[in-house]
Parts: structure tokens; C-alpha cells; sequence
């Protein structure tokens, strides 16, 4: 079988999108393609969990399932980012389990979406304070996205830090856009 070259003998590169839109994920398509990602960012990739089973926790069954859609000719094509969000009671709301398709993460605006995207749906849920448990490797990423280090700590054998949203600039953002009032 011949593999797909350019003229002058250079691999074809997949198909990236451009646009990318933000969301629930509602339906059936976006749920597979979110636990697929999960499955394969945490347990294949990553290997913070064993198995997909454990990777799933207690907080899935409330969690709001949040996708970056890729699309193609105008259509909505695949699922390349995911986090979740859940409330974990007196309006505080978490953040975690968010990755980004190995293909996609040269991109900032995905990672960038999906946490706008996560602490806007919180706070049109009545959320007053949103934490988020981050990856070590991670907390500097989330610091340029209006997030503060509270403390770190140990997740599934690997260093954590707990942060929290500056839900200010969240909601300024989320009115500029008209997500809230």
C-alpha cells in the first residue's frame, strides 16, 4: 500500500482543524468521543490509571461533561479536548480530568477554551468559588488563565496543585460574551 506523500517526498500531515467550538458535551457522539479521549489521554498515554475502570470515579456520575469539537467543512467532526466540572457542595465547584489531544496541544487556544469554557459553565450553575486539582507540569499553564496555587498535593502517586479561579475575570468574561448576565 502507498503512503500518502507531498511532491517532494514529504509525509501528508492529518487534517487540523481550525475551528473548534466549546461545550456540554450532549450528544451520544460527543460522550464516546469524551470518555475515548479520557481513556486514552489518562490510562494508554499517561498511564496515571490501570485501567479505564479506575480512571472513572464517584464524582462522574454528577460531573457536567465539557468537549472541544473539531470541524470539518463547517461540521462537526471529532472530540480533541475534555474536562469535566462537578459541584462539590456550599457552591464550590471542581475542575478536573481536562486533556487535550496529542495532536492538538500545540494550540493553545484548546487547553485555553476548555478552562474558560469550564469555570463560565460553573458560574451559570451559581458557582461562588472553583477549584481545580492540576498536574504539576500544568500550574503554570493555568496561572496565564487567571488561576492561584493554593497548595499542593498528591493525586493517584503524582504531585498536584490545588488552584483556584479568579472568578472575576471569568465573569467579565462570560458577560462580554453574553454566557451570563
Amino acid at each position: 500500500m502507498l503512503e500518502p506523500r507531498r511532491p517532494y517526498g514529504e509525509p501528508i500531515r492529518p487534517f487540523l482543524s481550525s475551528l473548534i467550538t466549546f461545550g456540554v458535551a450532549r450528544e451520544p457522539w460527543e460522550r464516546s468521543g469524551y470518555w475515548e479521549l479520557r481513556r486514552r489521554i489518562f490510562c494508554d498515554e499517561q498511564r496515571l490509571f490501570c485501567d479505564p475502570t479506575e480512571e472513572q470515579d464517584g464524582h462522574d456520575a454528577r460531573a457536567v461533561p465539557i468537549v472541544a469539537v473539531a470541524h470539518c467543512g463547517g461540521t462537526p467532526d471529532r472530540v480533541v479536548g475534555m474536562v469535566r466540572i462537578f459541584e462539590a457542595g456550599d457552591r464550590t465547584w471542581y475542575g478536573g480530568r481536562l486533556g487535550v489531544d496529542r495532536r492538538y496541544r500545540a494550540r493553545p487556544a484548546v487547553g485555553g477554551g476548555l478552562i474558560r469554557e469550564a469555570v463560565c459553565q460553573a458560574l451559570r450553575r451559581g458557582c461562588e468559588r472553583f477549584l481545580a486539582t492540576v498536574q504539576e507540569p500544568n500550574v503554570r499553564y493555568f496561572t496565564r488563565f487567571d488561576f492561584v496555587p493554593l497548595q499542593p498535593i498528591e493525586l493517584h502517586g503524582r504531585a498536584h496543585m490545588l488552584m483556584q479561579a479568579e472568578l472575576g475575570a471569568f465573569a467579565r468574561l462570560a458577560v462580554r460574551q453574553g454566557r451570563i448576565r
